[in-house]
């Protein structure tokens, strides 16, 4: 049997497209032939993924088509179309971002969510099985009416986040630890459903009452400019000064670098569909044994009152 697999979105350092992978190289080590579509391909990944319309669009026998569901794409109909032609189809499904969250913000983003959660939602009467990376999305898979449905957790290789971390970010980073307060880390895409406004908000109370050497660090590309501009205009308000550093989007070996050298990893988001970075904050902690000390942090200590 063949299994192949379309992927909108298929891009270097991504969730989804990693998991793709990890799904592909257990299905040609289990026996079965596999390969990745792509409808826009990171260029970096090009021998990885092929144009999806080269993937032939007739009922082949013995064969599967796996999309994985999370952003508004021209593979859907062309995948119904293949379905209502006989082709078996299944649907992994990791989310797709409720338009609510940028529709102040991002206004065209907020539409292509909004068809995004169409094209899901009319492909649930073509498709044989539907999976899910989360109980949370296999829940909203049900209601629209995709039958039978599993979860399966996204495949990371967690071994991964054993590796070394960049010599030159790490060594930078550690320095700054020795000099300065605790280190806050959120590693995520700056989107308004993330709320990194309110790690912003909860990092200055912090600093104002405990800790004023303290640094937050946000790791991401941006997928809202405007709401990078609006978290850059409340830090300046904030007047938090050096002590906020927003970084794009960095190679996997810095990003080992930021959570080793981090004291905390904070997360307010509302919205996740799987949230990555929590695991691999939790991963990358390295040995207690080769851990710095570093005294306790400055909490309140516990009210005795009621």
């Amino acid at each position: 049997m063949r299994i192949d697999q379309f992927v909108p979105n298929f891009a270097q350092h991504d969730a989804i497209g990693n998991h793709a992978m990890q799904i592909r190289r257990a299905l040609r080590a289990a026996g079965y032939e596999s390969d990745i579509f792509g409808e826009v391909i990171d260029p970096r990944l090009a021998g990885e993924s092929r144009p999806y319309r080269e993937c032939p669009p007739t009922a082949i026998r013995d064969r599967l088509l796996l999309y994985h569901g999370s952003t508004q794409s021209q593979m859907a109909a062309w995948l119904e179309a293949a379905a209502r032609g006989g082709q078996a189809i299944a649907m992994d499904y990791h989310n797709v971002t409720p338009s609510k969250y940028f529709a102040r913000w991002e206004p065209s983003a907020a539409r292509s969510m909004h068809v995004a959660r169409k094209e899901v939602a009319r492909l649930a009467s073509c498709t044989s099985l539907a999976v899910a990376d989360s109980a949370y999305n296999e829940a909203e898979l049900v209601d629209l009416g995709y039958s039978p449905t599993a979860v399966c957790p996204l495949l990371i290789d967690l071994e991964e986040y054993h590796r070394r971390p960049d010599p030159r970010p790490i060594s930078r980073l550690r320095r700054r630890r020795e000099q300065v307060g605790r280190q806050w880390l959120f590693v995520g895409r700056t989107a308004p459903n993330k709320c990194q406004h309110d790690v912003i908000a909860a990092f200055a109370v912090y600093r104002r009452l405990f800790d004023p050497q303290a640094q937050l660090t946000l790791v991401g590309g941006a997928t809202s400019p405007r709401y990078l501009r609006a978290l850059e205009q409340m830090a300046e308000q904030l007047e938090l000064g050096d002590s906020l550093e927003l970084r794009d989007a960095v190679s996997f070996a810095h990003l080992l670098a930021c959570f080793r050298s981090a004291d905390v990893f904070v997360c307010m988001s509302e919205h996740e569909g799987f949230c990555i970075p929590i695991l691999e904050a939790i991963r990358s902690v390295p040995p207690a044994s080769s851990s710095t000390t570093r005294t306790p942090w400055p909490w309140p200590a516990p009210s005795t009152t009621s």
